[in-house]
């Protein structure tokens, strides 16, 4: 693999392990739902204290993070359904919408509630946003194939969360999944060997539908996105 090769290539990358936890200590407590100014700023913020080789391994955990958070969440919610109700859910990371549209509204959206305090809309989105302006550079701190498999994930949720988990859509949330489209079009671009896209993403193509697309804090529509469309044009190259 590249970015093994790069790794173990005589010291082209140094990295520090302190500072990536000092990083990753700083915007998971700074910023989030309790932080006093607008998610989009705090995007701005949080990308321009991720600079660097450690700043992009600390973006690519948040990621990985997040998606293996939200996917353990959805696992104890199907247990405890089970235990509830007899109900038996399949919880399949590489596509999650069978799951959604068998349970619908028994379930909780997970990415508003992560152990982390990672916020969708805040340090996820400012992390996903700094692998894919640093895409090109990604292998040589990290591994593109498992992480460009989790922005997948945390797409998928992200739009399920839309469809079936009573997520509203608004300015917020729809920057979110405009940067998981661009970040992973952008990793599939610079690898040897791109994965095939994951079922939820090629259903989501085969759509035409627009959605309106509301304030953050009103329920005024002020735009709209047709997420098929999106999708086809960036990741069908």
């Amino acid at each position: 693999m590249r970015w093994l090769r790069r790794l173990l290539g005589g010291g082209r990358v140094q990295l520090d392990p302190e500072r990536q936890q000092e990083l990753l200590r700083d915007v998971q407590y700074r910023y989030g739902a309790h932080a006093q100014i607008r998610f989009p700023e705090q995007v701005e913020a949080v990308t321009g204290v991720l600079t660097g080789d450690d700043g992009l391994v600390v973006a690519a955990r948040i990621v990985s993070q997040v998606a293996d958070e939200a996917h353990a969440d959805l696992q104890a919610q199907a247990h405890d359904i089970h235990r509830r109700t007899g109900r038996r859910l399949l919880v399949h990371r590489r596509n999650y919408r069978p799951l959604w549209k068998e349970a619908g509204q028994a379930l909780r959206w997970p990415l508003y509630a992560l152990p982390s305090g990672f916020h969708p809309y805040a340090q996820v989105a400012a992390a996903v946003a700094v692998v894919g302006d640093h895409a090109r550079w990604l292998d040589r701190v990290t591994d593109p194939n498992p992480l460009v498999t989790r922005v997948f994930e945390v797409l998928d949720l992200t739009t399920a969360g839309w469809e079936y988990g009573r997520v509203r859509v608004d300015t917020d949330a729809v920057a979110l999944a405009d940067r998981l489209v661009s970040t992973a079009a952008q990793v599939l671009a610079v690898m040897d060997d791109p994965p095939r896209l994951p079922p939820p993403v090629r259903e989501l193509m085969r759509r035409n539908n627009t959605l309106d697309v509301h304030e953050p804090t009103g329920p005024r529509a002020v735009a709209g996105i047709n997420l098929g469309a999106t999708l086809r044009e960036r990741l069908l190259v």
